[in-house]
């Protein structure tokens, strides 16, 4: 059988007899070891991360202003399941089921896997890379085609038979920490996508929170017009009582009428923004939702809290805001990406090696004269490229400006949220107390105003007047209650309650 005349002078240029004494061939092995051993004891290119420091106030401006017994100083340790401050059950139900099944925290879920598997990436890419295959060739040659010209230049009629199996092995020493620094961007980039699920986790159980305390807002207006409508509906009956009596003119009918169908006018809108609100719940918590119309619709109260809001100190943000541990993992990540990109600016070595088995007859395939080994280092260093890596360098340094930036941005957005919620919250309260003296003395105004007129003492007016700053104030203090929860929901999520702080 005839073998491929190449094949045969490269295996006799490459391995001629006698070229390698043995003790050369003996000495082969610890230099490879030794060189390989030097370039992994190289250096690692680009910046050495180093974590920003942030000035933080040492309290929150607007605590001071807040009434007494709102807030607590104490660490704000406390906030990982602050819905159930609220106390109300109904709404824990929720928050549990929409952490079980809420489409949005399965998409987080997914994100933090992928980072995860990237990972895994770019970690692989320290180990050797080692590839494995076998193959048979049936060469028939042909008589139109030199003699040593693949495939068919075997000759005239020649046949040939090649039997083939082994492994090549290829492993990039990571001498200037471009792996390295590929590695630690991951890994940075991980820790954000799992920063990025708590914040997904917080934002879910606010919007949750929020939207019940609507819901349950919009029912307790119901409930004040409903009561309302009662009143009205009375002076309706006493005005026409009077009117067949002759002691009332029809326009006091008729203003008593005109008060009931405005106050009936307002139910219906109550009612579709409560069942709105039913309805985004349901979408938030993963479910159809139709499915909660018959737990929430019927009327609750609106939540308030139990104990005190533990707000610790604006340094407890930078851990306790995911928000704010993304951008400053993400700024991490940009970093490391600029050795990568420097790493390309130096040489890139490596080590490569093939063996296995190799013969024209099978009968002979599987002996020891069948083997071949190859192995020994390289070199690659890119001499030119119009700058194209310099550029790549500059890119990603500007790109970790923009993340140094975007932290601070969300550090400051972050103090803002808190002073906001601290505001609305201490203000909402203030204004409750206000109201709900004001609902007190409207409501004895409607009674001495209806007692007068029935006696003739006082005209129908003075009652109209009296009923609509009723409905007003009672309808205003009820906003107000709704209020000051949403402004509670948001002072939590503010602080970054809501999620678990990972380990280190």
């Amino acid at each position: 059988m005839a073998w491929f005349p190449e094949l045969a002078a490269y295996r006799r240029s490459v391995t001629p007899p006698g070229t390698m004494p043995r003790k050369s061939r003996h000495l082969l092995a610890p230099a490879v070891l030794a060189w390989t051993g030097f370039m992994l004891a190289g250096c690692t290119v680009g910046p050495d991360y180093v974590a920003p420091k942030t000035a933080m106030p040492t309290g929150y401006s607007e605590q001071s202003g807040a009434p007494k017994g709102a807030l607590s100083s104490a660490p704000a340790a406390s906030l990982d399941a602050w819905w159930k401050n609220l106390g109300d059950a109904t709404l824990d139900q929720l928050i549990d089921e929409a952490l079980q099944s809420a489409p949005d925290l399965r998409e987080a879920e997914a994100r933090v896997r992928e980072a995860r598997a990237l990972r895994g990436i770019a970690g692989a890419a320290e180990f050797p890379e080692v590839d494995a295959g076998a193959e048979y060739k049936r060469t028939h040659g042909s008589a139109n085609v030199p003699v040593g010209v693949p495939p068919g230049g075997l000759g005239p009629g020649v046949n040939g038979n090649l039997w083939q199996a082994g492994f090549d092995a290829s492993w990039e020493i990571d001498v200037f920490g471009g792996t390295r620094r590929s590695i630690e961007s991951a890994d940075a980039s991980y820790q954000a996508a799992i920063a990025g699920r708590g914040d997904v986790t917080l934002t879910l159980v606010a919007e949750i929170a929020r939207n019940y305390v609507e819901l349950r807002g919009a029912q307790r207006r119901l409930d004040v017009a409903r009561e309302n409508l009662a009143i009205q509906q009375d002076a309706l009956a006493l005005t026409r009582s009077l009117f067949d009596a002759g002691l009332a003119s029809r326009l006091d009918v008729l203003r008593a009428q005109a008060q009931v169908s405005d106050t009936e006018a307002e139910i219906p809108t109550l009612t579709a923004e409560a069942r709105a609100a039913i309805y985004r719940i349901g979408a938030l918590a993963g479910r159809p939702p139709e499915d909660l119309l018959a737990q929430l619709d019927t009327p609750g109260a609106i939540p308030a809290p139990v104990a005190d809001v533990p707000i610790g100190l604006p340094s407890d943000l930078l851990q306790r805001r995911p928000d704010i541990r993304a951008a400053e993992r993400q700024l991490a990540a940009a970093n490391a990406r600029i050795g990568v990109a420097t790493a390309d600016l130096y040489p890139h070595f490596s080590l490569t090696g093939a063996a296995g088995l190799e013969s024209l007859h099978a009968s002979t395939f599987l002996t020891a004269p069948s083997r071949y080994l190859s192995i020994g280092p390289g070199v690659d260093w890119l001499i030119f490229d119009a700058g194209r890596v310099r550029f790549a360098v500059r890119a990603e340094e500007a790109r970790t400006d923009q993340a140094a930036a975007a932290y601070q941005r969300t550090v400051l957005g972050a103090l803002r949220d808190v002073e906001s919620a601290l505001v609305s919250y201490g203000q909402s309260r203030v204004r409750r107390d206000r109201l709900a003296a004001e609902t007190a003395s409207d409501r004895d105004a409607v009674n001495v105003a209806t007692r007068l007129y029935r006696q003739g003492l006082a005209d129908f007016l003075s009652v109209l007047d009296a009923e609509r700053s009723l409905y007003a104030a009672d309808d205003k203090l009820a906003q107000t209650d709704r209020d000051e929860a949403l402004a509670l929901v948001t002072l939590y999520k503010s602080l970054g309650g809501g999620w678990q702080i990972p380990g280190p």
